[in-house]
């Protein structure tokens, strides 16, 4: 769970920044840093989905994380095709997909600590 933790972490810090392109008024921002933004809380996700798996006492709080980072992976999977279609990402789903993020983030962060 910790590598998750640690991969969505990263993520975020990409997501600051391509949250910051868009409210600065980029349309669109850079393509290339969302594709590896996209990609390491896809790895992120995958990491926590292993480790939710394979632990037999798996922490509620990281099950709850999995299931919200997969509702943020729904928001980037729209996300990332309003861009490949060339279109303003839309500020409030941008928002959203952020807040249900660092909401995940937040919960696993809780969960990782509980772990004895």
């Amino acid at each position: 769970m910790v590598v998750a933790l640690v991969l969505f972490g990263i993520a975020a810090l990409g997501g600051l920044v391509l949250a910051a392109q868009r409210f600065r008024g980029a349309p669109q921002p850079a393509l290339p840093l969302a594709l590896i933004h996209g990609a390491v809380a896809a790895a992120g996700l995958i990491a926590l989905i292993v480790a939710v798996t394979g632990a037999a006492g798996a922490v509620t709080l990281a099950k709850v994380a999995l299931i919200v980072f997969l509702i943020a992976a729904l928001g980037g999977f729209f996300l990332i095709s309003q861009h490949l279609s060339k279109k303003p990402l839309p500020i409030p789903v941008v928002v959203i997909h952020a807040l249900v993020a660092v909401t995940g983030f937040i919960l696993l962060l809780i969960g990782v600590t509980q772990v004895p």
